[in-house]
């Protein structure tokens, strides 16, 4: 189909090692380009999985320099890089001279964590295993609540997000879904009340714009708990339904609104999320490209 390459994503770090073993070895059998493997260590597969992986076949692995590996993060390069030295997979890389790097990495990091008032550490969380969110947004959602004043309520919260994607058709957790129901979630537990804010985006996710959701989602809960007319749901999604309007209706949109010469990414992140990204073009700068002249 023209693909040059293909990425397993594995954002929340759910791929246990032997399942990795077995989908690598299918994908190299199906296919003659190469397979890369991201994952995170949030559930503490990360090291094993890759381990598994690499004796598969896998082409790519993607890793992190150690002062911001592991956690919720990838796996550790050096530690990678120790592991298959002498081996058939050796990566002929220098762990040694990663090391002044990983030491100033190492400061940088201290710095981040005084100034944002960081933990140093995440634990391993196997319950990753269940509430299956990605290792990213758990530290967005943590940072949510913690502006909101409401640390405490971090646990409700990975609480509320199966059952967020559950009422929404399961959609996979990777952008844009992710920050859609993980959004929802935020406000669910933020208001003590399931739905009574519900965004936008939520609603067209699972009335159907985004494209079928792995799980129909119950027709009830669309009217009457989110309170979306039956005639707007879109029972089976082509293209035009999906984008509404193009890409040019949406430029004309942005600059219409004071925001001069949008890049593509500035188009495309408001007509994906039309009121965060408006907010954040307010805050942070009158006009797009006397910003990035800055």
């Amino acid at each position: 189909m023209g693909c040059h390459s293909v990425c397993i994503k594995d954002m929340s770090g759910l791929l246990a090692p032997y399942a990795a073993d077995d989908l690598v070895k299918k994908l190299k059998a199906a296919l003659d380009i190469p397979i890369e493997l991201h994952t995170h260590c949030t559930s503490g597969f990360g090291h094993a999985t890759y381990l598994k992986a690499i004796e598969a076949g896998v082409d790519i692995v993607d890793c992190a320099l150690s002062p911001f590996s592991c956690d919720t993060s990838q796996p550790c390069t050096e530690t990678i890089v120790a592991m298959l030295k002498g081996t058939e997979r050796d990566t002929g890389l220098d762990r040694q001279a990663m090391t002044p790097i990983a030491k100033h990495f190492l400061a940088v990091k201290a710095e981040l964590i005084k100034e944002f008032g960081l933990k140093g550490y995440f634990d391993v969380n196997v319950n990753v295993l269940d509430f299956q969110i990605p290792g990213g947004m758990l530290s967005n959602l943590a940072n949510q609540l913690k502006e909101a004043g409401m640390e405490d309520r971090y646990q409700d919260l990975l609480d509320e997000m199966p059952k967020v994607r559950a009422d929404a058709g399961y959609p996979p957790l990777v952008t844009p879904s992710s920050q859609i129901v993980g959004t929802m979630a935020t406000f669910n537990v933020m208001t003590g009340q399931r739905y009574k804010m519900v965004p936008n985006e939520f609603k067209d996710l699972v009335r159907g714009k985004f494209g079928r959701t792995p799980v129909p989602v119950d027709r009830d809960f669309i009217i009457n708990t989110l309170g979306i007319p039956a005639e707007q749901i879109i029972e089976d999604c082509s293209v035009e339904d999906a984008k509404a309007e193009t890409f040019a209706q949406f430029k004309d949109e942005l600059i219409g609104k004071g925001f001069l010469n949008p890049t593509d990414e500035d188009v495309l992140s408001y007509a994906l999320f039309p009121q965060v990204a408006e907010e954040f073009f307010k805050k942070h700068y009158t006009q797009i490209s006397a910003y990035r002249r800055q």
